[in-house]
């Protein structure tokens, strides 16, 4: 059983950049795909970027194609989401979940989860 743990949150002005991680504990991704959702104040947890064991194919969301960029290490235990030209409507707590070899949209889809770190943007 994987373990997650995400960090690199923090506050950040309007256009700037933050790089979240994902670490993985008791085992590696080589199996699992890995999606970055948020979730913000009185909403729905949102799909954000997803890599998939199969080819390391990648997804993202629309409101976030262009900005955000997810990748891998080499030693497949950490996930990274770049974060670039950062805005208001990205302020979330962000979280990292696990699912078996594709990535998919829905959150209910993935069976670990991380305990999320903080973004805030400021205008």
């Amino acid at each position: 059983q994987v373990q997650l743990v995400e960090s690199g949150g923090g506050l950040v002005q309007s256009g700037g950049s933050l790089r979240l991680s994902c670490a993985a504990s008791g085992r590696t991704f080589s199996t699992l795909a890995v999606g970055w959702f948020r979730q913000a104040p009185g909403k729905e947890r949102e799909f954000v970027a997803g890599l998939s064991t199969t080819g390391g194919s990648t997804r993202y969301a629309d409101s976030v194609k262009g900005r955000f960029t997810i990748s891998r290490d080499g030693a497949e235990t950490t996930v990274y989401l770049q974060m670039d030209s950062l805005k208001p409507e990205d302020t979330a707590v962000y979280y990292c979940a696990t699912r078996p070899t594709v990535v998919s949209t829905i959150p209910a889809l993935y069976n670990t989860w991380g305990q999320g770190t903080q973004v805030a943007v400021s205008s």
